[in-house]
């Protein structure tokens, strides 16, 4: 594309160069510029894209887009705007063609049930026949194909990525894309050129305070997504920053949409039933009411799914067909996933890294629980005091709902590990809950496992479908999954050879 007509609703000065120049591609890792690449300098956390300028010129970039005064070497086009991560998401959307536009783009934001609502909306979609492409924690699918992409971020990728991951959904035939979408995405603008047809808030609990700082800074995060969209705002009304969030778009022009499980809602569920396995409710729609079956159990699923059929609602399908979607999901990894089950213990992975999710996750197993639950868990929270406030409330709730808590790494990445299980280890021991500290999370499963007994459910919290873990700057495999079948295979060996 011709650097002149890429820019052409940018606002952006022209520092040295011409804009007369066929722009091949773009980019702003300067290890990925070819040679006609426009290379855009973006500031982030740890790496500043303006020291690598000169490298992006070596390396064939044919013009530079900066935030800041720089000096280039060389015949290069420079360009200087205000915001460059804005500005990134911008050029990209252009230089793909605006491809959003030419899906049903929904977007999902809320601090839990990001990923299972996304999987009960496409399960949905897929019930009408539509081609569904998915972006979120998990990866990136277009129908059954998984999307290669240089993204490194967990949840939403940058926004030249998802501009990209974007055509290639158009081009592979996508109809409905299904995203989830981060608070970062949202502050950094990875989002900002994507034309959200639908948005969906599921909750907001403590989470990424490293970054927000406090709880309205991460609200008024998670509440840009609902600026960009066209058609339908769906928002959790049982959740206090979801009523706020209602009060705060019913004035806009996309049409707000509620869900809960009172009949204060737009869409509720009524007559919820709870089993080990499962959970069946009644949900009422303005469109009629239907059963719902969810193959997954606990209150967090209801509204998952109860979002889900929101959406579908919002999209004009078929109730019958809403509910067929969501029973179609017969688990998702990593969420109340059972890895390990024979006649003495259960033993479950799950996604739960907040205060909220892990109260929620113990909550749904107590109730079907014959012999003790046992919690495998670490905290991953800001450095220091910042983050002292989640390590003591989740060592907190993990002993007024577990019998016993192992307490044990998440990702540490630069942190102490022996610092943060000895303070939510104090959390523990201040609420009355018995437990063991143990720094190898590998040897922590084992230790809960072999202590188990009849009857017992081992809740191993924190990873879920993560199969990597972080140490420092290592990035290590580690799969629970895996790991409880090689414990257990061993644990099966050797009592047989005792007998």
């Amino acid at each position: 594309m011709l650097l002149a007509s890429l820019i052409e609703k940018l606002d952006c000065t022209t520092l040295q160069g011409d804009l007369h120049l066929d722009i091949t591609d773009i980019a702003f890792d300067s290890r990925e510029v070819t040679t006609g690449s426009l290379f855009v300098a973006v500031t982030g956390f740890t790496q500043d894209g303006h020291h690598y300028i000169q490298k992006a010129i070596e390396l064939g970039a044919a013009a530079v887009l900066v935030e800041k005064d720089v000096a280039a070497a060389g015949s290069v086009t420079v360009l200087k705007t205000a915001d460059t991560r804005k500005a990134l998401a911008l050029l990209s959307s252009r230089f793909y063609g605006h491809p959003s536009e030419k899906l049903n783009l929904i977007g999902i934001t809320g601090t839990n049930g990001k990923t299972s609502t996304t999987y009960f909306i496409k399960s949905i979609l897929e019930q009408t026949g539509h081609t569904t492409g998915v972006i979120g924690t998990i990866g990136a699918m277009a129908g059954n194909q998984s999307l290669k992409t240089k993204s490194t971020t967990p949840t939403t990728p940058e926004s030249l990525h998802l501009q990209h991951m974007f055509a290639d959904m158009v081009e592979l035939g996508v109809q409905d894309c299904v995203m989830e979408v981060s608070s970062h995405a949202l502050s950094l603008h990875r989002a900002t050129a994507s034309r959200f047809k639908i948005g969906v808030f599921t909750n907001l609990t403590p989470d990424h305070l490293e970054l927000h700082r406090t709880m309205e800074e991460y609200f008024e995060a998670k509440s840009m997504l609902f600026d960009l969209t066209t058609d339908y705002n769906i928002i959790n009304l049982d959740d206090e920053f979801g009523r706020k969030l209602a009060r705060k778009v019913a004035g806009y022009d996309t049409q707000l949409v509620t869900y809960g499980v009172t009949d204060e809602a737009t869409i509720y569920a009524a007559d919820i039933r709870y089993g080990p396995d499962s959970t069946t409710y009644v949900a009422h729609t303005p469109a009629g009411r239907v059963d719902i079956r969810v193959n997954l159990p606990g209150l967090i699923y209801v509204y998952n799914s109860l979002a889900a059929v929101a959406c579908a609602y919002c999209s004009g399908i078929d109730l019958e067909q809403a509910a067929a979607g969501i029973r179609a999901v017969e688990s998702i990894k990593g969420r109340l996933e059972v890895v390990y089950q024979d006649e003495d213990r259960k033993i479950i992975v799950d996604f739960a890294h907040t205060e909220d999710s892990l109260e929620k996750a113990l909550s749904t197993l107590r109730p079907f629980t014959k012999g003790r639950l046992i919690l495998v868990f670490g905290v991953y929270a800001a450095p220091g005091q910042l983050g002292s406030g989640k390590r003591e409330s989740m060592g907190k709730i993990a002993a007024e709902h577990a019998d016993f808590c192992v307490v044990t790494t998440d990702n540490p990445k630069d942190q102490d590990p022996d610092a943060i299980i000895a303070e939510v280890s104090a959390a523990v021991k201040a609420a009355g809950g018995p437990y063991t500290g143990i720094v190898d999370r590998k040897e922590a499963i084992r230790y809960a496992i072999e202590m188990s007994g009849k009857d017992d459910v081992i809740l191993i919290a924190g990873k879920g479908h993560e199969t990597t873990q972080i140490i420092g700057k290592t990035e290590i495999p580690f799969n629970e999954g895996e790991i409880v079948r090689e414990i257990m295979t061993e644990h099966t060996n050797s009592t047989s050879k005792k007998v």
